[in-house]
């Protein structure tokens, strides 16, 4: 998993307009990295409308959310329209991504052979350093959004 202190690794993937977007397109601000276990999911939606509607609070303190989901392109656009989200949301349909982190959940919902992305929040420095992070087991359980905010006044 990476670790506190650690460069988050780059990826490209593809966003909900199939658009390839790279995580050092973000360098120089302070990134939510957001990984969802999937479109269309009770949780995930709670999740992202509480990351849209806390956007402006977070740009505040000078960050941008960035969220990354297994679910195809097609499905993020339809997502991303029905909730009026207002950040990118990134395609790891490969799965590569949340290898790379550490963060695969596997037989999601039990379906045997099913990974999806634990839901989990990185927060990047402007050089892409990892200054926090949360990782949840549990699919059902939202992250602290208060402390996400509080975490991000930090540095």
């Amino acid at each position: 998993m990476v670790e506190i202190g650690e460069k988050a690794p780059d990826f490209t993937l593809f966003d909900m307009e199939r658009k390839q977007r790279s995580l050092h397109d973000f360098r120089g601000k302070k990134v939510v990295l957001a990984f969802f276990p999937g479109a269309f999911t009770s949780t995930c939606k709670k999740e992202m409308c509480a990351l849209r509607d806390d956007l402006a609070k977070l740009g505040k303190l000078g960050a941008e959310v960035v969220a990354v989901s297994v679910s195809d392109p097609f499905s993020l656009k339809g997502f991303h329209e029905d909730n009026a989200l207002n950040f990118p949301l990134l395609s790891d349909y490969t799965r590569e991504t949340i290898m790379t982190y550490g963060i695969e959940l596997h037989d999601f919902a039990g379906l045997k052979g099913y990974t999806v992305a634990k839901r989990s929040v990185f927060l990047l420095d402007g050089g892409g350093v990892v200054r926090w992070r949360w990782v949840s087991d549990d699919p059902g359980v939202e992250p602290d959004y208060a402390e996400i905010r509080r975490q991000l006044g930090r540095f």
